[in-house]
């Protein structure tokens, strides 16, 4: 009866402390929040897949990255290992595989494109070497609300033109100093 008490007071804190963020962990147990700590849900998968894939930039929130044919941003997962996609089952459901086809457009170079297999068999698209990936929580296009999720064992950034993630939590260079005699003014 005492544990019951314990337990169930731990679940009330992590919901409170987290504003219900948490309740995924404390519930779990896992130590691992769930796709609803983020506010991710699992979509069907032919509500992730677009019609219109490919691959090009645009101008996003964290800066020029890229997008599909219909404008969704695509991530890197950190945790894949070179063109071997680790997101399966749960994550795949959160973070659905960009589909391989389609044309390459804007700032998107030709050469970085290229594909991989995943265990299930079907086909995703790479780029410099990344499996790319949809966020469940992207609604329209231009949407970068995956940017920066830790999460299955690594972290979710946007692609830049070259191929590299964009970390808008990375520190900004100092700025140079004036050159001598000139203060700014």
């Amino acid at each position: 009866m005492k544990r019951s008490f314990v337990i169930g007071g731990i679940v009330a804190a992590a919901v409170v402390a987290g504003g219900g963020a948490a309740a995924g962990v404390a519930l779990a147990g896992s130590g691992t929040p769930t796709g609803a700590a983020y506010g991710a849900t699992a979509v069907p998968a032919a509500a992730t897949t677009p019609t219109t894939t490919g691959v090009g930039t645009a101008a996003l929130k964290p800066g020029t990255a890229l997008v599909d044919g219909a404008g969704r941003t695509v991530y890197l997962f950190e945790a894949d290992n070179g063109t071997t996609s680790n997101c399966h089952g749960q994550c795949a459901q959160i973070w659905a595989p960009v589909p391989a086809g389609g044309p390459t457009s804007g700032g998107a170079q030709v050469a970085l494109v290229g594909t991989t297999m995943r265990t299930d068999g079907s086909t995703q698209a790479t780029y410099n070497g990344h499996p790319l990936y949809y966020f469940a929580n992207d609604k329209a296009a231009g949407d970068a609300r995956g940017q920066g999720i830790n999460r299955f064992g690594g972290g979710w950034y946007v692609v830049d033109p070259t191929g590299n993630k964009i970390d808008s939590d990375a520190p900004a260079p100092a700025p140079s100093a004036p050159a001598a005699g000139n203060y700014g003014y």
